[in-house]
């Protein structure tokens, strides 16, 4: 039987080839065109108002930094920069809408340690992932802590608050938000590190837990020094100690409680993320912007009477290593107080 089956002619297969090297050269330009689209968009943006998603309420002190620094940056970029503060659920409801956000640009979330590492190792199910969810972006600055009482407390330093705590188990109370956040933890690890057995008083708020130290309804209270500098100041608290490494600029009269307890360091923090998919330029220009604001004197000068130490010039790269480190570190002192995850 003959093979009917016509055979190509010179034409075709030089029309064919063409068909593939147009392909290929199609395929090779692809990666340019993507590059050159996030480009072009990075450039035209933004476009619209930009959005920080918040874990705390109005007036916190998270709130009040991410105020500062968004009214610079609004001048900056001509655009309205607006607060969304989504507080409760131990920053699960605010981390979880940031997550859910378009990644477009122009939706940033304003995280804390809890927000972005912490609750990892609390919680055994979280309606969002912290490490999958969201891209670094920018560091804003460290959140020291404190271990305050009332102006008129008897206590007129650690070591008295410590002696009596020890003289006598569970009589001497202190206040925190609770053994899954972050100031209970740092009742935990005080507790642990010093065997003064205190009272852990838990609140569902660390105003609520201030405003009782104030009235004397509890001895002391682990808060931010965010949201307690200005009652400092007021001599309606006294700083006892800072749960940092080192003394912090600013409060230098106060001890850390590494002095006593040598490796003591825990610190708050914020850092803005995005979430995941958004594209890289715009990051890196949100980045050079972000940086710029905080590097700002006069608004790293508002920054740091708010109570943070704000710290500029990491690029996401460095925010994402930071990140890594931290999700080590607490892995590793969640497991020295006993805390499982729930």
């Amino acid at each position: 039987m003959k093979n009917l089956t016509a055979p190509s002619t010179p034409a075709t297969s030089t029309l064919t080839r063409r068909k593939l090297l147009k392909a290929a050269s199609t395929l090779a330009a692809f990666p340019t065109l993507l590059a050159s689209t996030a480009q072009a968009q990075a450039q035209s943006w933004p476009d619209k108002p930009i959005r920080f998603v918040l874990s705390q309420p109005a007036g916190s002190g998270p709130d009040n930094v991410a105020r500062i620094i968004g009214e610079r940056m609004s001048k900056a970029l001509g655009q309205a920069l607006i607060i969304d503060n989504k507080p409760g659920g131990q920053n699960v409801i605010g981390a979880q809408a940031a997550a859910r956000a378009a990644a477009d640009g122009n939706t940033y979330y304003f995280a804390t340690t809890a927000a972005l590492v912490t609750n990892a190792y609390l919680f055994k199910s979280m309606p969002y992932d912290p490490q999958k969810d969201f891209v670094p972006v920018a560091f804003v600055g460290k959140s020291p802590f404190a271990v305050l009482v009332r102006a008129e407390s008897p206590f007129q330093n650690l070591q008295d608050l410590l002696s009596h705590a020890k003289a006598g188990a569970g009589k001497v109370s202190l206040g925190n938000e609770g053994p899954r956040t972050f100031s209970g933890m740092i009742a935990r690890f005080l507790n642990a590190r010093s065997k003064a057995e205190f009272n852990l008083a838990s609140y569902a708020s660390v105003s609520v837990a201030v405003q009782d130290a104030i009235g004397g309804h509890i001895d002391a209270v682990v808060a931010d020094i965010a949201s307690t500098a200005q009652l400092v100041r007021q001599g309606r608290l006294r700083m006892l100690a800072v749960t940092t490494a080192t003394r912090v600029p600013g409060w230098e009269q106060v001890p850390a409680l590494a002095e006593t307890f040598p490796g003591f360091d825990m610190s708050g923090w914020f850092a803005l993320v995005a979430p995941t998919g958004t594209p890289k330029p715009v990051i890196e220009r949100m980045n050079r912007e972000f940086n710029a604001a905080t590097a700002d004197r006069e608004i790293a000068g508002k920054i740091t009477a708010a109570g943070p130490l704000p710290e500029s010039g990491m690029s996401p790269d460095q925010v994402g290593t930071f990140l890594k480190n931290e999700h080590q570190r607490w892995a590793q002192i969640t497991k020295e107080i006993g805390v499982l995850p729930e």
